[in-house]
């Protein structure tokens, strides 16, 4: 059985805020446990970012426009000393 999807047109927010990130899950949740999919439609990329930032880009299947830089690793530094040396530094 095919669910029915939902559209909620984000374009008149503008400034998103965590009170609106936390409407549009609430919305989610409740779409689900009616046996529905909600869409976001025109989300600005702030909206795109802060929902990314939240978490919450996976459970609210949405994706900011750009991709996050990836990360050098970083190489851990070990140190060998005798317990009663003094921190070096």
């Amino acid at each position: 059985m095919r669910s029915a999807k939902i559209t909620l047109n984000c374009g008149r927010l503008n400034v998103p805020t965590a009170a609106s990130i936390d409407r549009i899950a609430r919305l989610h949740l409740a779409a689900r446990r009616s046996g529905c999919e909600l869409e976001l439609a025109e989300a600005n990329p702030y909206l795109l970012e802060l929902i990314g930032f939240v978490g919450l880009s996976g459970v609210l299947g949405v994706e900011a426009g750009r991709q996050a830089e990836k990360r050098k690793q970083l190489r851990c530094v070990k140190e060998e000393c005798e317990v009663g040396d003094p921190p070096s530094g």
